[in-house]
């Protein structure tokens, strides 16, 4: 048992490794975030349901179920779009650092959508987030663009994960993927048929856009499959065998994983100040601490309980 949880843990690091790479194929791939987007999800939730045919996992869902997951699509492809043209704008390294507040915005988020009430130190924690972006802020003004497109991204990440946690109570996780992907490249479509036809200076559908390099393909393709369907499929299956809690450290690496990579392969594009790193610590402690005591809260209340029932 102990081999089992061990090579799945190991597992979880790799697919948060791959979610950390997520950003630096957004840096590599040319083309800009709107039709980037298009195509990973267009190609995703092919590769998905390539996997549910074979899987045989049926896809009926009601119709109350389904506009759920519509709006989960649009959420998440517009946290994609924001995600992705932070790093164009900016950085891997802003974009990174500002996703990690996701866990801030969902701390406010959940009472709202849960109905429960606010958590003093939830509010503390905030108001630690809040100084960490502050001297991010002041010391990377440069990238102010980069910095609200990502803070954008983490609240629409975070809307994303309170849809999903009431979905999946209900539903199989690769459909609620499958339909979730679908429908936002779906919306995506009718957004580029609209610009094509009006005429706009936002450019819609054209020869152009269907003209991708080389590499372009390549990485859309090792985005679509390996960070996105292989790593959703493959952290499915780790939760089967390792704590919430443990899942949830693991995956606050990610911003990690991906300010190192940037660093690695980008080099001095990648370096920033010193006070940004202060604030990009600040950040991901209080999402750490966060996880910590909201775990220590939760065996409290089940020792009790078992307490009680023996």
């Amino acid at each position: 048992m102990q081999n089992v949880e061990l090579r799945n843990y190991l597992h979880l690091h790799f697919i948060v490794f791959i979610w950390g790479f997520t950003a630096i194929l957004g840096e590599l791939i040319t083309i800009d975030a709107l039709p980037l987007v298009w195509y990973r999800m267009l190609l995703a939730s092919g590769f998905i349901f390539l996997y549910i045919f074979f899987k045989k996992i049926p896809l009926k869902v009601s119709k109350k179920s389904f506009l759920i997951l519509l709006s989960a699509g649009v959420v998440i492809a517009l946290h994609w779009i924001t995600f992705f043209a932070a790093i164009k704008v900016s950085n891997v390294s802003i974009t990174l650092a500002m996703l990690s507040t996701g866990a801030f915005f969902t701390s406010i988020l959940e009472p709202v959508f849960y109905k429960r009430k606010l958590i003093w130190y939830e509010v503390f924690f905030g108001v630690l987030v809040i100084l960490g972006l502050y001297i991010i802020f002041k010391v990377e003004g440069d990238y102010f663009l980069g910095i609200i497109y990502a803070l954008c991204s983490a609240f629409l990440s975070s809307v994303f994960s309170v849809i999903n946690g009431k979905l999946a109570k209900q539903n199989d996780s690769s459909m609620i993927s499958f339909y979730e992907l679908l429908c936002g490249v779906g919306v995506i479509t009718i957004y580029l048929l609209v610009r094509t036809f009006i005429g706009t200076t936002i450019e819609g559908f054209s020869w152009s856009f269907f003209q991708l390099s080389t590499s372009d393909w390549l990485y859309l393709l090792v985005l679509a499959s390996v960070c996105t369907a292989y790593a959703f499929i493959g952290s499915v299956q780790v939760m089967k065998y390792l704590s919430p809690y443990t899942v949830m450290l693991t995956i606050n690496l990610e911003p990690v994983y991906g300010i190192l990579l940037a660093y690695m392969i980008f080099g001095e594009e990648e370096k920033m100040s010193p006070q940004f790193y202060y604030g990009a610590i600040i950040i991901l402690s209080t999402v750490i601490l966060n996880g910590i005591i909201k775990n220590a809260k939760k065996r409290k209340r089940g020792s009790t309980l078992h307490n009680i029932t023996k």
